[in-house]
């Protein structure tokens, strides 16, 4: 347990509980509550970037007791990173990557997708995502948040040219009125890679973006409406690092910013953490609350807050085998 002193919180893990192993490597998950059912989504491969990759759509009425709701496959494709969210209209939407699993360089065969659910078990099949300049078609579009009937994201992309160790990264926000379709609405982002998005009750957008080898920080950018008007920082943190890999934030019903991923990345993968932690958007920094069960290969969690706790679902191969896990969390004010 870690105490954040300035914001006066603590967090306690009540519970963590592996809920799926499956296959030989289960990983990059996302968690959402519809229609009063849990799902928990994530891709399952051979490896890390290894082979086709399917997407599982997992479901449960009480977050203890979990089965498979759906398998999203695409013919000869790699299905990567689908995240959740609910479209104006009452549906369920998942979007994802889809790359060659035989060319996963930024010169192989990359689109985005989109799929499309009533019930969370019959989904449509993956449909491609297209940015109003084809030229932006290779972008990876790493999560939708839907706010005032549009559908806000971050896509990006590797420049195919830069070498392979010191690969650059441009990013830019777009938004869709259909989930389908997407138009830019930023300048390039330099550096930056996976992002994620929430709102305020005053239309203010936060974005954390995960950085990259020419942007070692992860970066915190907000704007508000029309979402033109945008400022940027590097975010430090208290211990830890100052990199998040594949972040996930919620904003609490207090006003409180928390955001989990991958921490210490600045030492050896087999030291590297999923940690929780609390934003401060005024300073741009980070204060960990909580460091989950977890080692090597993990991180890329699904963030709900349900009956006043934090539910988060993860990934981590700390117990021998990349896994799906749940935790629940308390956040004590004090």
């Amino acid at each position: 347990m870690f105490a954040a002193e300035n914001y006066k919180i603590e967090a306690n893990l009540i519970s963590v509980r592996k809920i799926w192993d499956r296959a030989p490597h289960n990983a990059f998950t996302d968690l959402i509550r519809f229609k009063n059912r849990w799902y928990c989504v994530f891709r399952e491969g051979d490896g890390h970037v290894k082979g086709e990759g399917r997407l599982r759509v997992l479901v449960s009425k009480d977050g203890e007791a979990w089965e498979s709701a759906a398998l999203i496959e695409e013919k000869g494709r790699d299905l990567r990173d689908a995240k959740f969210a609910i479209t104006p209209g009452g549906r369920l939407m998942l979007n994802g990557g889809s790359a060659d699993p035989a060319d996963h360089s930024p010169k192989g065969s990359f689109y985005s997708v989109v799929s499309f659910s009533k019930d969370g078990r019959a989904w449509s099949a993956p449909q491609k995502i297209s940015f109003k300049n084809p030229a932006e078609n290779r972008f990876w579009l790493w999560r939708s948040v839907w706010h005032k009937g549009a559908a806000y994201g971050v896509a990006y992309q590797s420049d195919p040219e830069s070498p392979p160790n010191r690969r650059k990264f441009y990013a830019f926000i777009c938004r869709s009125r259909d989930g389908v379709n997407y138009e830019r609405i930023s300048e390039d982002i330099i550096g930056a890679t996976e992002a994620a998005l929430e709102f305020d009750e005053h239309d203010i957008l936060t974005i954390v973006l995960r950085g990259s080898s020419d942007q070692p920080k992860a970066l915190l950018m907000r704007s508000p409406a029309p979402y033109t008007n945008w400022t940027k920082k590097e975010l430090t943190a208290d211990v830890g690092g100052d990199q998040i890999g594949g972040p996930a934030i919620l904003r609490l019903p207090d006003g409180l910013l928390v955001g989990a991923g991958r921490r210490f990345s600045d030492k050896p993968s087999s030291d590297q953490r999923t940690g929780l932690f609390l934003i401060d958007t005024g300073k741009a920094a980070l204060t960990n609350l909580l460091i989950f069960p977890s080692g090597g290969d993990t991180s890329y969690p699904g963030l709900v807050w349900h009956n006043n706790q934090l539910w988060m679902s993860y990934y981590s191969s700390h117990e021998g085998k990349s896994s799906i896990y749940l935790a629940q969390i308390e956040l004590k004010k004090r």
